[in-house]
């Protein structure tokens, strides 16, 4: 019942992977072969539990307090199902029935799916009518002091409690008793709303925020029909990954302080794409509808961020609405457009000197972007760097390194290996008179050395970017670009993982994608025909850059892939 097999030979390794052992269970009658172990919540080597066995046979156990990648509490129980296993004989051997097969002894009690394991020759039962009538009393008795806030949760739509009563719970209540009351809109931290009427006690964000944060802050207080989520007295519910135990909260009990009353989750459109708020690349979905963004929730990524993301850059997006966006091509301060003041710049290059242009791509740029801007540079003959972003990092996600994209502008030659060392050389030699032109993506240049009279000397100073500042103030040219939110790319995070991002909503205004203004440039000074979409760009990059070679925007798939840095 037992066997060991072997995947298939690693690409390019030449070596077999090492034999994974097998065992054989049956599901509702059908029979599956699971992995004798599998990774736990640390990613560590653990035996398959019934719940795994269920999902790889493709059946479905419900649960709440059970989370892949947290530590097992088996509290809520409704993940219990009956099992049976061979009946063994005084040799330890199992007893055949006359047909050959092993004769299954059913236990007289149930298990909780989540916690226990499988052994071989076990079947495991999760349609029968005392697994059914089981699933019928756990939801009864959640439900005896739920209130009836659908209508107004936040979790509607997305709410455990919602779909698992209408799948496996009764069609009426048996209680007539009052129903205990508990507090409602508890401020428990700055970012998080506490309704401890809602909770269902599963633990799931005392056991992230200990485990997983570190940060012991969350207990159960109080005993019997009264017990509640707490924090210690005088002690705020405040660390960088608080908002994850909404994500995780399987009810409507903790909500989102920015999130709260402003949108129904099921007009949402979600994007996948990436946080573009530091080094690490966090993978996320983009909540937006009609244009507009309502929130950021983490991707299941193991390569990346796991199931997690930092509130830091969860809240990092409202930047995009600003009222002051950028939304006009202006040509020395005068409102234009795309054709003119793209005809005029091209013109400007085509004249200009070798050596005579410097570009500042910044690290917030895609890799597409910064490959465009290393043509620009080889060219135009033109220096180029990019300004690093540093802050405090913590133990867990946010990285210190500020720039979503700091590798991609090392491996694209847009910086040196230490970012913004040629910054300095740039600045003495705009003051030379030496460079005439400066490109700028992207970056406010008035905070690294660039006084704005310095500036204003410039023959031409072309400047892309989201926002004003002091910089846009004085460009001859001033072109509305996009945030990462707004357009197609990818970005390789600090570990060399290279991962794409979609657009979720349309760039306000006249303004665009970066690439396709970068791309129609080198089209036209070097005479080279360039796809005229973001995934044939990508793949051509990967054929002319040796970090990428070998890769495709198809083959890198949701979680993309990773290149040696």
């Amino acid at each position: 019942m037992s066997t060991a097999t072997s995947s298939a030979t690693s690409a390019g390794s030449g070596a077999a992977a090492p034999a994974v052992e097998t065992i054989r269970v049956r599901v509702n009658g059908r029979e599956v072969e699971v992995p004798r172990t599998m990774p736990d919540w640390q990613g560590k080597p653990a035996p398959t539990t019934m719940l795994q066995a269920c999902e790889l046979a493709g059946v479905t156990v419900p649960h709440y307090c059970y989370h892949p990648k947290l530590p097992i509490a088996g509290n809520c129980r409704m993940c219990l199902v009956e099992y049976g296993t061979p009946a063994l004989g005084p040799d330890r051997k199992p007893i055949l029935n006359p047909d050959g097969t092993p004769r299954i002894v059913k236990s007289a009690r149930p298990a909780i799916a989540c916690a226990t394991p499988v052994s071989p020759g076990m079947e495991i039962y999760t349609e029968t009518p005392g697994v059914k009538a089981m699933r019928e009393g756990v939801l009864e008795f959640l439900l005896i002091n739920h209130p009836l806030d659908c209508p107004i949760c936040d979790q509607a739509g997305e709410c455990k409690l919602q779909e698992y009563s209408l799948d496996y719970g009764q069609a009426g209540s048996r209680f007539v008793e009052a129903k205990v009351h508990k507090p409602k809109a508890v401020d428990l931290g700055p970012r998080i709303v506490f309704d401890a009427e809602r909770c269902i006690l599963c633990t799931r964000c005392i056991r992230f925020t200990r485990d997983i944060v570190g940060d012991d802050a969350l207990g159960i207080i109080n005993r019997g029909s009264y017990n509640t989520i707490a924090t210690a007295p005088g002690r705020p519910f405040d660390n960088n990954y608080t908002l994850n135990t909404v994500d995780i909260c399987p009810v409507g009990a903790l909500t989102s302080r920015d999130f709260r009353f402003r949108m129904r989750v099921w007009f949402l459109k979600e994007t996948p794409s990436i946080c573009p708020s530091c080094g690490t690349g966090c993978n996320i979905l983009i909540g937006s509808r009609q244009g507009r963004i309502y929130r950021y929730t983490p991707r299941p990524n193991d390569a990346v961020n796991s199931h997690w993301m930092c509130d830091y850059g969860r809240l990092n997006y409202k930047w995009i609405h600003r009222a002051d966006r950028l939304k006009k091509v202006r040509i020395r301060g005068r409102d234009s457009g795309w054709e003119l003041a793209t005809a005029e710049i091209l013109e400007r290059l085509r004249r200009a000197e070798p050596g005579s242009v410097g570009l500042v791509g910044s690290a917030r740029l895609s890799n597409e972007e910064l490959w465009l801007l290393s043509r620009l540079k080889a060219r135009l003959r033109a220096m180029s760097d990019s300004v690093p972003r540093e802050s405090e990092g913590d133990h867990l996600l946010l990285n210190a390194d500020r720039n979503p994209n700091t590798q991609g502008a090392r491996l694209t030659g847009i910086c040196y290996t230490e970012m913004g060392s040629q910054l300095p050389v740039m600045l003495e030699r705009v003051r030379k008179g030496q460079i005439r032109a400066l490109l700028v993506f992207g970056e406010e240049l008035t905070r690294h050395g660039f006084e704005p009279e310095l500036l204003e000397r410039l023959d031409l100073l072309v400047v892309c970017d989201v926002l004003p500042n002091a910089t846009t103030e004085r460009a001859h040219y001033l072109l509305p670009g996009c945030a990462p939110a707004e357009k197609m790319g990818t970005f390789t995070n600090v570990r060399g993982r290279v991962q794409r991002f979609q657009p979720a909503i349309p760039p306000p205004g006249d303004a665009r994608p970066e690439w396709e203004v970068l791309a129609e440039w080198v089209s036209a000074l070097t005479g080279e025909q360039l796809p005229g979409h973001l995934p044939g760009l990508f793949d051509r990059m990967a054929s002319e850059v040796p970090a990428f070679r070998g890769l495709s925007w198809s083959a890198l798939g949701d979680c993309g892939a990773t290149v040696p840095v």
